[in-house]
């Protein structure tokens, strides 16, 4: 078995175009979410975080495109472009890549500029991958909400197997009108700066980033914030296309594996960066899930309070949150939170704090019934 680790990094957001952006106002316990007020995309108005358009545009053209990409092209491109120049690895047969999206090009179907061809998910892949001149054939993976996470597994299991030396990983979707009115149409989307595991919690707000990260066996070049991935596991509980597990049999069934390949028991989790995406419904079954997991006293966060739902993306993304957690010995804050609102007792973060840590839990689970969960421990 390899060693397999997770290192350089880049989160492209409302935030800016660095990982270090975001960290800060996360420290500083500053949301990214704004209130959008948009009839051309929904009737009412919805807090939303968004990247900025002229900014995205500034930086994709220092990459010198010698062709045209769509907008969620330009964000993988934007922030892969900055991890593989942090990494320093010539792009061989022994580097793979991977993209996490849930919803790819989809919003190209609404105008002419491209052709319906490029909302192929395949399509993407190759785009991206073509760009940087990698060698094999792109994985892409859209297993709705744990696509992040799944993608960071599916890159240690590569390693695993002497497949590759190295895989980089990119995801991210849009907030566009066909999300909002999807999620819209669930009721599920929220008016109010989203409360994940509140008693007042109202739904979810829909986010937007691209994130990068390489993943590798390669202990030589690791960024400061680095770590080593120690188990991992997905399991879908088959339970409904949209709703989760009430008894939360595929979350706990993941979380268990991940522990059992880790070496690991409950009171060895320092913290769980969770799922936590202010729905009734979701919010109840990872509580159920934590509970019957042993990890009711573990302190845990959601960031969606931060960046809003960012699909395909999340796990990643605050994966890469929890890896600055650890090298900083800070947790950070579930924002929005107030009052407990589920059945089963859970220690939630309510304010960012100092505390020495190692190992992390990262949850994550989606609609079809698809669950996750990878446990990461801080190098050296």
């Amino acid at each position: 078995m390899h060693n397999t680790y997770l290192s350089h990094n880049n989160i492209v957001s409302a935030y800016g175009f660095e990982t270090s952006t975001a960290i800060d106002q996360i420290s500083n316990e500053v949301s990214g979410l704004k209130l959008v007020d948009d009839h051309s995309i929904l009737p009412n108005p919805f807090y939303s975080s968004c990247i900025d358009h002229h900014l995205l545009e500034e930086r994709y053209q220092q990459l010198n495109p010698q062709e045209k990409h769509t907008r969620l092209e330009k964000m993988f491109l934007v922030s892969l472009a900055d991890t593989i120049s942090k990494a320093n690895i010539a792009i061989t047969d022994r580097v793979g890549l991977i993209i996490s999206t849930t919803k790819g090009n989809i919003d190209i179907l609404n105008t002419t500029e491209f052709s319906e061809d490029r909302t192929y998910l395949s399509e993407l892949g190759k785009k991206i991958a073509s760009f940087f001149s990698f060698k094999n054939d792109t994985i892409v993976l859209s297993n709705a909400c744990v696509s992040g996470v799944l993608a960071i597994a599916v890159a240690k299991r590569f390693i695993s197997q002497q497949l590759y030396d190295h895989v980089f990983i990119v995801g991210g979707d849009l907030v566009s009108e066909f999300i909002l009115s999807g999620f819209n149409s669930f009721q599920a989307l929220s008016a109010e700066p989203c409360r994940p595991y509140c008693k007042t919690r109202t739904g979810i707000n829909i986010g937007e980033v691209a994130t990068s990260i390489l993943v590798t066996n390669d202990q030589s070049n690791l960024a400061k914030e680095a770590v080593s991935v120690l188990g991992e596991s997905s399991c879908n509980d088959a339970n409904h296309i949209s709703g989760p597990s009430r008894t939360g049999e595929g979350l706990h069934r993941s979380i268990e594996i991940a522990k059992k390949q880790a070496h690991l028991t409950a009171k060895d989790i320092d913290f769980i960066s969770a799922h936590g995406t202010a729905t009734q419904f979701n919010d109840e079954m990872e509580a159920i899930a934590f509970n019957r997991s042993g990890l009711e006293k573990t302190p845990i966060n959601s960031l969606k309070g931060y960046f809003g739902h960012t699909l395909g993306a999340s796990g990643l993304l605050e994966t890469i949150i929890g890896m600055h957690s650890l090298h900083q010995n800070t947790l950070f804050k579930s924002l929005g939170f107030q009052e407990l609102g589920v059945s089963k007792p859970l220690n939630i973060i309510e304010n960012t704090q100092k505390l020495a840590i190692k190992t992390f839990l990262k949850t994550a689970s989606g609609f079809g019934g698809c669950n996750t969960a990878a446990i990461f421990q801080k190098v050296g």
